[in-house]
């Protein structure tokens, strides 16, 4: 049975599973989050925008003289709103956790999260593909949940790999996330949580796919806008200057 059937659903998830998880550890997962019809139809959408070649590499933040792209990340991805055409599944997905993560905010009451990330579709298409260790907001941009829903129907973890690896900051142990179908995971995005996915080897039988979005505190979000500003505007002028 799916975990979201009704309104009151949501807020218990907050109140009895998400916030105290997020306060105590800094991340929480649900199992069968949508139930199989939806998130099979969430799959297929994702698949079928595999298969069709939507999904291109994943680009890197800064390049790293002598050190090839897929070596820190292998993933293929494409950045979606829901509203395109054939994207419904994965807009009535992105609406569910919407409504959740503003009843999380309310009752966590540290941030003000008033927009979110497009949706970020990818794919691990084995071959040892992952991502090293890093940090998903480690430059204060505005990033502060970061929300993963993983589409992987029959994972072995112990045979394909691809689990997602939390370093909590301060704590004396790891949480090793495993890419099960129809799990959702949440976790702070700064410094508190390095993570990484290890690498995957299902090579052509299974690939990993899943959907990651982003929430913003309201307040540190504006802040870094205006240094983004405010450094394009030095940049022009210094050109302006010098020509």
């Amino acid at each position: 049975m799916p975990f979201i059937e009704h309104v009151s659903d949501l807020e218990r998830l907050a109140q009895e599973r998400i916030v105290p998880a997020l306060r105590d550890y800094g991340f929480c997962y649900l199992d069968d989050f949508l139930g199989e019809p939806a998130g099979g139809a969430v799959l297929e959408r994702v698949e079928e925008m595999h298969r069709s070649g939507m999904l291109q590499d994943g680009r890197l933040a800064t390049s790293v003289p002598g050190v090839h792209r897929r070596t820190i990340r292998g993933d293929k991805i494409a950045w979606v709103s829901g509203g395109e055409r054939g994207c419904e599944a994965i807009s009535f997905l992105l609406n569910l956790i919407d409504k959740l993560v503003s009843v999380c905010a309310r009752r966590l009451g540290t941030h003000s999260i008033r927009e979110r990330s497009k949706a970020m579709v990818a794919c691990y298409p084995g071959n040892g593909a992952g991502y090293v260790k890093h940090v998903d907001n480690p430059s204060n941009d505005g990033r502060c949940i970061t929300c993963i829903y993983y589409l992987n129907k029959n994972w072995n973890a112990e045979e394909h790999g691809g689990v997602l690896r939390i370093f909590p900051e301060g704590k004396s142990y790891v949480a090793n996330i495993k890419p099960l179908f129809d799990r959702l995971l949440f976790f702070w995005s700064d410094r508190r949580n390095p993570h990484e996915v290890q690498p995957s080897f299902a090579y052509q039988v299974i690939t990993q796919y899943a959907i990651t979005v982003w929430y913003f505190d309201s307040e540190e979000r504006a802040e870094a806008k205006r240094r983004f500003r405010d450094l394009t505007a030095s940049k022009a002028e210094q050109g302006s200057n010098s020509s």
